[in-house]
């Protein structure tokens, strides 16, 4: 049986993989494992709840609230706010644990359950596994420890939780974003109401798209997975720059005002450079994955900023970030991360910072991004392949190091096995795009002849 939790929780099709038995299991035994410090400490434990706007979210946040309120944990529900608003939320009330019903950017008939610890802070791997154990031996018949009368939970419904974040987010701009024109693609998702209230508080004219979340249209043709409705909405109405949100707003991706894409990379280089300026930038040192472009490395040599490089996951950027007591991390998909004001990915916060320094600099967006040219990139999927053997064979490591040689410093090959598929993903990076193609095939192939 394999493991439930993956790289950001629990995530299925809701009601077939990820049913109401099993939300409410998780959250017994989150519970057990996340609120024993309140109880230790003499006070009911706290939880706080939140959602995506899903369909799916409704029955599943009812189950998660009755398997906290059952196992003594007094229950917060925050409706539906971002990810990274619980996360903050579940830090700012001093509560025990939070918990996200999203699956981010994953198409609508999916959805997940996400835990935060005390301090909004992501799970360690050890306590993912704690819970997953409980939640396995109750499952297979082990009675719960109840409690009954006054022991059990109470449900509360905490209104405050969407003006409480969208302050703090205003509250951290280095300055305001007054005379910025601002198109926000909401995704239909849990930013919808939260990042157009957030810009305008903090002084940009906004103009909205794909925030009418009806429960079926989340990520469905809009927000960070598809940006030809922003680009277009951004040219349309001569703004400044676009934002894009997914599903539960934990990254961000943006366009320009000629309508030209911005993506992780060239975020974190705007970011960092400002950072820098700013005497912010914790280390002289940015945090990202192995999956960032190569322009991104060059760049940040170039401007004297140090690279730590780990592997593909937010998660491993934050503790890499925990580790060194970095600022600022993030990866190639937009999910940034600001430590000093946030404990994840935080999309809305991104695209402040962003336009923030848009607004200080009097800079275009394009002009910033600029400082990192983004070298062609190519990602062929080698499937049915396998995949345990590619760090072993010598056949692979001969091909990748002929592919090296040709490539020499202004390219680059990862190959890099799935975690949940049986394919070894082969990406190549070169300073002709044409070259990247003939390379990454070439290499594809022999991975496919050899571990095939």
């Amino acid at each position: 049986m394999g493991r439930l939790f993956g790289t950001d929780g629990v995530r299925g099709v809701a009601n077939a993989d990820l049913t109401a038995e099993m939300a409410l299991g998780l959250s017994v035994a989150a519970a057990h494992v996340l609120a024993e410090a309140g109880t230790f400490a003499g006070h009911r434990p706290v939880a706080v709840v939140g959602r995506d706007p899903r369909a799916s979210g409704e029955f599943l946040e009812a189950a998660v609230v009755a398997g906290l309120a059952s196992a003594g944990v007094d229950v917060l529900r925050v409706g539906v706010l971002p990810t990274p608003a619980v996360a903050y939320l579940t830090g700012a009330l001093g509560a025990d644990l939070g918990v996200m019903l999203s699956a981010s950017h994953n198409p609508m008939p999916d959805n997940g359950i996400k835990f935060f610890a005390r301090g909004g802070h992501k799970l360690a791997d050890e306590l993912e596994d704690r819970i997953e154990q409980i939640y396995r031996e109750h499952a297979s018949g082990e009675p719960w420890d109840r409690p009954t009368g006054a022991g059990v939970g109470r449900v509360k419904e905490y209104d405050e939780g969407f003006d409480k974040y969208v302050a703090h987010l205003v509250g951290v701009l280095p300055n305001r974003l007054d005379g910025l024109k601002v198109v926000i693609d909401g995704a239909h998702g849990a930013a919808a109401r939260v990042s157009p209230e957030a810009f305008a508080r903090a002084g940009a004219e906004v103009i909205t798209i794909s925030t009418e979340p009806d429960g079926l249209n989340i990520n469905d043709g809009c927000g960070s997975t598809h940006l030809d409705g922003l680009r277009e909405a951004v040219v349309r109405h001569g703004a400044d720059l676009g934002v894009a949100h997914d599903g539960d707003a934990d990254r961000c991706l943006a366009v320009d005002a000629d309508g030209e894409e911005v993506d992780g990379d060239q975020i974190l280089s705007v970011l960092a450079l400002g950072m820098k300026e700013a005497g912010t930038l914790r280390g002289n040192t940015v945090v990202a994955t192995v999956m960032s472009n190569l322009g991104f490395k060059l760049a940040m040599e170039r401007e004297g900023v140090e690279l730590r490089q780990t592997a593909v996951g937010d998660r491993y950027v934050l503790e890499e970030m925990k580790r060194g007591g970095y600022s600022l991390g993030g990866e190639q998909s937009g999910h940034v991360i600001v430590l000093d004001h946030a404990t994840t990915g935080d999309g809305t916060l991104t695209g402040l910072l962003l336009a923030a320094r848009v607004a200080a600099t009097g800079r275009p967006l394009a002009e910033l991004a600029s400082v990192m040219e983004r070298l062609p990139q190519v990602l062929i999927n080698v499937r049915d392949v396998d995949k345990s053997r590619v760090a072993s064979s010598a056949r692979v490591a001969a091909a990748v190091t002929e592919a090296e040689r040709e490539l020499g410093e202004t390219g680059r090959v990862l190959l890099r096995p799935s975690g949940t598929e049986p394919l070894v993903r082969v990406m190549v990076e070169a300073a002709d795009l044409e070259q990247a193609r003939t390379v990454a095939g070439r290499l594809a192939d022999e991975v496919k002849s050899a571990l095939g």
